[in-house]
């Protein structure tokens, strides 16, 4: 909140009448001019107005920030919580019998002491049975088939030749440090960090077994490899375009090419069978099977006990999760202290077995009802999309015909993904957490193998139903819409329906506007990566997003009142926002065309109540320097702002905060 409290503009000075004056005396004295009439709170800052309950309920917070959002998502996983309760105790169905065996084995910390290093042990024993160069690789691989990673990173991603399908990507992996450059630095900071990480090291190998007087050896052996591997690696930044990190090749042939990793057996026995991979830097890999061929095989099975010991750590006996938080949270994080033991849990059961939990989490709290009107203003406010972009007077008439085709096949699903996956798995039992934990995360690997291969790419969205999330899939055309994201303020079947219109469908008027706007340009109706804008209209949209950043940054940051948002760094999200209510209120209109307004009001307070939020100065210092949206107070008012409607709706005269002149405001589509 900014340092004058909005409240400041809503107070109305009453002036005394002088009652006790004498009409004649009064009459003498000069004539007092009338003061200008404080402009309503509703008309100066309506993120106050809306939110006054919830932000007298919800007080500053001593650091960090508090949101209905937050609270969203908290609430989703207060619901995991009382479902995996509930599958401990009286489980229905295989799928909650494993869940409930993995939760009730996670709760049980004496049980998980007692279990010590035991479920690692098959795997260090796997490892110590390394004699050769040419048993290095087949480790590897059955690494990556228990959900650890090592020497490199292969998972299922976008082929970006033809969307409708996933490749595997072989991409670099298999540091302990998360940028490849702090191997090389040479200053104090980063010599310090290295420290801390080899005093991490030599924990974790020391609860894997090697002996004290071998640690200093072996740490420098991990070391060491590390650092060859990240000389090989490309720097961070170069990884953030996903065209730099295609590049399709065939499979045949891999298997001499790169004969010590013996890529050929790594993809069987990930139970891959496809013809093309990509492998942006081949040259890394050719660096990676000459470490493999002459490197002694006692260094890999020191550098393999490490990577099995740090990927584990968090979900073993407490020595183990002491090491792993006083290095990554407090070092790497900054964080203070582990998080509580169910929230430890319940992370680790998301991380290896987030589709199950999904897939039950969305039959015990999506009922049918909701999902079918959540589709149903979803849809509406697809309709509005259409309409919006044929009235259009800056698209021409081939990119409207183009944006048609599109939107017309849009998709949208709603709460989970079409398609299910196979839950056979392993027994589970409460015996063992971190045994739990691999048999989990080698059927969550099987399951995203399984997406490499023609017509697979719909097969998974890249959230969790149970996961508070609502997003636009550009490469598919669809909306997506998790269960968990179906809640109050976004979506509640109680609500008028006005409300579920500016809460629920400008948020998804905000996500489909994207199939259109500048980055849904680049994709065509057929699926295909190519740019069907002219030149003119390109400008066009150009300008009303330098007339969206200029909005933007002339609004104060709250709580930060020699600070302004940055327009520009926010720019993509405000132009979304502001074309997500403009769509919704279309929808709105046609659903409710006689709403009047007491349901015009409801439509902007469902909007506001979305983005309600007390920040405090430290973060909102911190925000605004890196965050890529706006904070709470502008999401609610800067959109509203370009609405007639709002100030016919609360009376606001045109020159209030919220209402500009009609030629100051900002329409997307029109």
């Amino acid at each position: 909140m900014p340092t004058t409290r909005p409240l400041a503009f809503a107070l109305i000075v009453a002036l005394a009448a002088g009652s006790a004056a004498p009409d004649s005396l009064a009459a003498k004295k000069p004539a007092a001019k009338k003061k200008a009439p404080a402009v309503a709170l509703a008309c100066s800052d309506f993120h106050a107005e809306a939110n006054k309950a919830w932000l007298t309920a919800n007080p500053m917070p001593p650091s960090g920030a508090i949101s209905a959002l937050g609270q969203l998502t908290a609430r989703a996983q207060q619901q995991q919580r009382e479902l995996l309760d509930a599958a401990m105790q009286s489980p229905q169905g295989n799928v909650q019998k494993l869940l409930g065996d993995f939760w009730a084995s996670g709760l049980d910390e004496a049980a998980v002491e007692r279990d010590g290093a035991n479920p690692v042990a098959p795997l260090l024993q796997r490892i110590d049975g390394i004699r050769k160069p040419k048993d290095v690789a087949p480790a590897i691989a059955a690494l990556h088939q228990v959900g650890i990673p090592a020497l490199f990173n292969f998972s299922a991603d976008l082929d970006l030749r033809a969307l409708d399908r996933h490749v595997g990507y072989f991409s670099q992996g298999g540091l302990g440090l998360p940028d490849p450059a702090y191997y090389s630095r040479s200053d104090a900071d980063t010599q310090a960090l290295i420290a801390r990480y080899a005093d991490y090291i030599r924990k974790i190998l020391t609860l894997t077994g090697i002996p004290a007087q071998d640690l200093e050896r072996e740490t420098a052996l991990v070391l060491d490899l590390e650092k060859r591997i990240a000389a090989s690696a490309r720097p961070l930044v170069e990884l953030r375009d996903p065209r730099t990190n295609f590049a399709p090749v065939a499979t045949a042939g891999l298997g001499k090419q790169y004969r010590n990793l013996q890529l050929d057996a790594f993809l069987k026995a990930q139970g891959v069978n496809d013809d093309t991979v990509s492998m942006a830097n081949p040259a890394m890999f050719a660096q990676l099977d000459t470490l493999v061929g002459s490197l002694k095989p006692a260094q890999w099975k020191t550098y393999l006990r490490w990577r099995v010991g740090d990927a584990m750590a968090p979900h073993l006996a407490k020595p183990w999760r002491d090491a792993a938080f006083d290095f990554r949270g407090k070092i790497l994080l900054g964080q203070t202290e582990p998080a509580p033991r169910w929230q430890q849990v319940l992370d680790a059961i998301n991380l290896a077995a987030g589709p199950m939990l999904g897939r039950e989490y969305a039959a015990r709290y999506l009922p049918d009802a909701t999902r079918q009107q959540a589709m149903a203003v979803a849809s509406q406010v697809r309709d509005a999309l259409q309409r919006n972009v044929d009235n259009s007077t800056w698209l021409g008439e081939t990119a409207k015909q183009e944006a048609r085709k599109k939107i017309g096949k849009m998709g949208i699903e709603i709460g989970t993904p079409k398609r299910d996956l196979d839950y056979t798995v392993q027994p589970m039992g409460r015996g063992s957490f971190g045994s739990n934990m691999l048999i989990a995360s080698t059927w969550r690997h099987r399951e995203e193998m399984k997406r490499i291969g023609r017509g697979n790419a719909e097969r998974r969205w890249d959230v969790l139903p149970q996961q508070p999330a609502l997003a636009y899939d550009l490469a598919h055309n669809r909306l997506i819409v998790t269960a968990a994201m179906l809640q109050a303020p976004v979506f509640d079947p109680a609500m008028p329906l006005a409300n579920q219109y500016g809460a629920f469908g400008a948020l998804v008027g905000h996500e489909l506007s994207h199939a259109v706007d500048g980055r849904g340009r680049m994709i065509d109706a057929g699926g295909n990566v190519r740019d069907w804008w002219t030149g003119a209209e390109a400008a066009a949209w150009d300008a009303t997003a330098q007339r969206v950043i200029a909005l933007y940054d002339g609004l104060t940051y709250p709580q930060l009142p020699a600070i302004k948002v940055n327009g520009r760094l926010t720019r993509d999200e405000n132009v979304a926002d502001l074309a997500g209510l403009e769509l919704a209120r279309a929808a709105f209109v046609t659903a409710e065309p006689t709403g009047g307004t007491t349901a015009d009001k409801a439509f902007y307070t469902g909007w506001a109540q979305v983005w309600a939020q007390q920040v405090t100065a430290e973060e909102a210092q911190r925000r605004s320097l890196q965050d890529v949206r706006a904070p709470g107070q502008w999401r609610t008012n800067a959109p509203i702002m370009q609405q007639a409607a709002f100030g016919s709706a609360y009376g606001c005269k045109v020159g209030t905060p919220m209402q500009p002149k009609p030629e100051a405001r900002i329409s997307v589509f029109h």
